[in-house]
């Protein structure tokens, strides 16, 4: 069968491909994929090219598809696993394999799975680690979102507190805690501030930072202060661009008190020097935010590391089980992730999109594999439909779900968007 795919051959070297994919063997499975969202780590990985640590082979001898949170259908099961997963089953996928000690994952090592494609072949190792998940929803782009939601998830479940002479870690944030989420009204962000509201586990506060005022009117419009209230939570929106000390500022906004936990969602050392002045004794802070510089370093007070137990800790993606969590808490409807989607393409914009996504504002781009579409806002549909009738029924549908995707609009992609 063939497959249409974006492969990365080089740094910024990533190209639109149609090529033959082998027949499967009796411990592999040929699926569909839907739907992929860009993720930042991909971004990355297109500017490092070989120097990623996920790449097995030279690129320019053996490129790989590129896209890790992808969603779709199976079409054929190996024998192997036919007893576990059948054609038409939905799936999700968790890349991160951990499969016998290596950082192979689809989206970074293989020539023929990652989400950016048509078609894929699932590889053994992926079955065997239990990472092929079965998708229930009837919206494929949640599954695309539940991966990046998973690595929230992990963090969130990285964080550890101790009590007063014991050396055994409490994992989680402090329940009925403080919670301060700097630089947080991105993507990532934004999943961050909903799972603090809707986890088992929750803080009593959460202050949400950043420096753009209509960024965090965003948020607040869709994360309420009302809603956040309903969960047991004060939520708490602040702007730290302009205060002489911003730390001394959230401290204000949390009782005059520093926080329990600290997540900075921006590789930047100013924000990371200013999560640690606001850490509490035992505090916790998370370094979310991957940098793509490899020698990025901040202060740390090491002072308050000695006598006040200030620890650190950073994930980068999270496990099976937080992948799991994800899907659960989506089809209970206790984590809806959809504001992360700002913009929408097929998978010609994939490329392009890529190589420049630090340098696209907005959120998540949600690409869907089989289509040929320009990347496009949510919120430029309008303008669009102006001369495209397309375009005008999809701004119509987000209008009517508060401007944001939805099943209807994906729906109606699938349905009338041009096949690549």
């Amino acid at each position: 069968m063939k497959t249409k795919a974006v492969r990365i051959h080089g740094v910024n070297d990533l190209r639109l491909e149609e090529f033959e994919l082998p027949v499967i063997r009796d411990d592999e499975i040929l699926a569909k994929v839907i739907s992929d969202s860009i993720c930042m780590s991909s971004h990355k990985f297109a500017m490092q090219g070989n120097a990623h640590k996920r790449v097995r082979e030279d690129l320019a001898k053996k490129p790989v598809i590129i896209g890790h949170e992808f969603c779709g259908v199976l079409v054929d099961v190996g024998k192997k696993w036919a007893g576990k997963f059948k054609a038409g089953d939905r799936f999700a996928i968790q890349p991160a394999l951990n499969y016998r000690g290596t950082l192979w994952a689809p989206g970074y090592s293989y020539d023929h799975i990652g989400g950016d494609a048509t078609y894929v072949v699932i590889p053994s190792e992926v079955m065997e680690m239990d990472c092929l998940l079965p998708y229930e929803a009837d919206a494929f782009f949640m599954g695309s979102l539940s991966e990046p939601m998973s690595c929230i998830v992990g963090a969130y479940h990285a964080q550890y507190h101790t009590k007063g002479g014991s050396y055994v870690h409490d994992m989680g944030i402090v329940e009925g805690g403080s919670l301060a989420l700097l630089a947080s009204v991105g993507p990532m962000g934004i999943g961050a501030i909903d799972y603090a509201m809707h986890a088992k586990r929750k803080p009593a506060r959460v202050v949400v930072t950043d420096i753009d005022d209509d960024r965090l009117a965003r948020a607040a419009s869709i994360f309420t202060v009302e809603e956040a209230r309903e969960n047991g939570v004060e939520l708490v929106y602040a702007n730290t661009k302009d205060p002489d000390d911003p730390a001394a500022r959230l401290k204000g906004l949390n009782g005059g008190k520093p926080f329990d936990d600290v997540f900075v969602f921006a590789p930047v050392k100013s924000v990371v020097e200013m999560g640690d002045r606001l850490l509490g004794p035992d505090g916790c802070l998370n370094f979310f935010a991957g940098p793509t510089d490899a020698s990025f370093s901040a202060s740390f007070n090491f002072y308050n590391v000695h006598y006040e137990s200030h620890h650190l800790v950073g994930t980068s993606g999270g496990n099976t089980d937080d992948i799991r969590e994800s899907l659960a808490m989506m089809a209970d409807r206790r984590l809806n992730p959809v504001a992360m989607i700002t913009h929408v393409g097929g998978l010609d914009a994939v490329p392009k999109t890529t190589i420049e996504l630090d340098r696209i504002p907005g959120g998540k781009k949600l690409i869907y594999t089989h289509k040929k579409l320009d990347l496009v806002a949510i919120a430029g549909f309008a303008e669009r439909g102006g001369t495209d009738s397309f375009y005008a029924e999809l701004a119509r549908i987000a209008a009517g779900n508060g401007g944001l995707w939805s099943k209807e609009a994906e729906d109606y992609l699938l349905a009338n968007a041009p096949e690549i």
